[in-house]
């Protein structure tokens, strides 16, 4: 895998790092709460919690049982907004 992936490969990328050692929670998190505090921002983003900016997904399923399903998304929520679902 390269050092710099392309925009929209992010998905993808959970199911190497799982492949590669990661359990899906780390993934998940490196990619959320560990990247918002790495870029100094974890008191704005990162997490989903009152007063904080946060962009929602929703799968059907367990994506701590099966990683592949965040290549799957259903539901996205971005800045209040719905984008895509029902």
């Amino acid at each position: 895998m390269p050092a710099h992936s392309p925009s929209g490969t992010q998905a993808i990328e959970f199911e190497w790092m799982t492949r590669y050692g990661m359990s899906p929670l780390d993934a998940i998190h490196s990619a959320t709460i560990n990247a918002a505090d790495l870029m100094g921002w974890g008191d704005q983003i990162g997490s989903i919690k009152p007063g904080k900016f946060a962009d929602i997904i929703a799968v059907n399923g367990d994506p701590l049982s099966d990683i592949k399903l965040l290549q799957q998304v259903k539901f996205v929520m971005k800045g209040g907004q719905l984008v895509v679902g029902k």
